[in-house]
């Protein structure tokens, strides 16, 4: 399922689809870091087998996973106890205290998982390299939670959360990030309890009653957002008041202490939406400093994915949210990159179960450098909405936004804060395609010298023209 939360502009893009700690072994070491954000590789993954917690996985022409990503594997900030975005992930996990909470071990799974089990068609743009990192043709990173789901409830489990890493290829500034964490909730009954929910739904709604909110909820059943054929509506009615009355209650815990404090409601409003593994669906936003911001994706599982796990017999809702996202909002936490520092005047703001403002301590300036070149003769820009690409490679497929970020990230690391297209044109004569990008470099803990940016921006230039066959200008 996807889910944003605006605006886009400013917090980070989780994308949800609805979706003991062991060091990793990677396909070569990542260079030693004895500061926080330190640069990463500044040459291309070596052509060996990855071998990541003692399991080997042969490369192929799908083989796109970086050393700088493979090292995020088992830093597991979502579990550290004062971490803000382990803090959101408990204070959720406290509030569903009657569901099993679930930790996937690792974030590798088989394509299968991620997106065959999930009915992903084969020309989804998902699947493409330029949006996901693949170990291989068989084996990946997971891009979201939902590649856990069938296994799941073919547990038997019928009320869990489940929060982990996910991974995706994507643009470079403050509000996006490589790794970013997932977490999906849900209740399932079987079909022949769905009779005790009216009970059930009038508790929550009297609890709700004492609680300062106001909800806005306009959503009908329609055409457009069905009940499903084989679902009786009575049931399936019920199933989705339990579903609005659990989220409000949750969506309260969160905002409501901060945003009441003026003696004003909490604003909360329902959307119709439409996700692949849920209908009806739904998309809930709150009023928060003045604008609506979308919380969550959520609606009635697909009777297909509880189907598919092997229990036909039961029906029930689900939630996704982005951890990163409610974070940032929450804790006020102005750049994406913050969460994996690992300065202690970042870590020693945070308490265990408890929302604080984030408190700024870096001051050091923006340094930009711009990178002005030509695409090669015939290439041009894919469309985004473009399916899966044919091989692995800079040179053998059209330029895409992600792979020249890929390149600055590993070259760059956590010192580059944004890449932007700044100017694109295509020649008259020739038809030639010429793109500029702005580089921001930026150090939390220290000013860069502008030597130190020119040699970054070397090695990125470098390593862009030998691997994506471009032409500076």
């Amino acid at each position: 399922m996807s889910v944003r939360l605006a605006p886009r502009a400013a917090l980070p893009s989780s994308r949800l689809l609805f979706r003991p700690i062991h060091t990793s072994l990677l396909a070569r070491p990542a260079p030693a870091s004895s500061s926080r954000f330190q640069s990463t590789s500044t040459s291309p993954p070596p052509r060996q087998p990855y071998v990541v917690n003692g399991q080997t996985y042969p490369l192929d022409e799908w083989s796109n996973t970086p050393p700088s990503i493979l090292s995020k594997v088992n830093r597991n900030i979502h579990l550290l106890p004062s971490h803000p975005i382990s803090i959101l992930r408990q204070i959720v996990q406290d509030h569903f205290s009657s569901h099993t909470a679930l930790t996937p071990s690792t974030p590798i799974v088989s394509v299968h998982q991620n997106f065959d089990e999930l009915g992903f068609p084969p020309d989804h743009p998902g699947r493409s390299l330029t949006d996901s990192y693949y170990l291989n043709r068989e084996y990946m990173l997971r891009t979201h939670t939902s590649a856990h789901e069938v296994e799941s409830y073919r547990r038997g489990l019928d009320k869990w959360l489940l929060s982990a890493d996910v991974y995706r290829r994507d643009e470079i500034d403050s509000s996006h990030y490589p790794v970013f964490h997932q977490m999906e909730g849900t209740s399932v009954w079987p079909i022949d309890q769905l009779h005790t929910l009216p009970e059930l739904n009038a508790q929550l709604a009297a609890q709700l009653e004492k609680c300062p909110l106001l909800i806005e909820d306009e959503t009908t059943i329609s055409p457009s957002n069905p009940y499903q054929k084989h679902h009786d509506p009575v049931h399936a009615e019920q199933i989705t008041r339990h579903l609005k009355h659990s989220l409000n209650s949750l969506i309260f815990r969160l905002f409501g202490q901060q945003a009441t404090k003026d003696g004003e409601p909490l604003r909360v409003r329902w959307i119709e939406a439409y996700f692949p593994f849920t209908t009806p669906s739904y998309e809930v936003e709150v009023w928060w400093e003045g604008e609506w911001l979308e919380l969550l994706g959520c609606g009635v599982v697909m009777q297909k994915t509880l189907d598919q796990a092997g229990v036909p017999d039961k029906a029930g809702w689900a939630f996704g949210l982005g951890l990163e996202r409610l974070s940032m909002v929450l804790f006020s936490i102005p750049d994406i990159r913050l969460f994996w520092t690992q300065d202690p005047r970042f870590h020693t703001q945070f308490s265990a179960g408890k929302i604080t403002t984030f408190k700024p301590y870096s001051r050091y300036p923006p340094c930009h450098k711009d990178m002005s070149f030509w695409l090669p003769p015939g290439t041009m820009s894919p469309d985004p909405d473009a399916g899966v690409a044919g091989v692995a490679g800079g040179k053998g497929r059209a330029f895409h936004e992600n792979d020249y970020c890929e390149i600055v990230r590993e070259v760059a690391g956590d010192l580059v804060e944004t890449v932007t297209l700044i100017d694109e044109f295509s020649h008259p004569k020739t038809s030639r395609q010429s793109k500029c990008y702005r580089l921001n470099y930026r150090h939390m803990d220290r000013s860069l010298s502008n030597e130190e940016v020119n040699e970054l921006q070397q090695k990125v230039q470098d390593r862009v023209v030998e691997e994506m066959g471009i032409e500076m200008r």
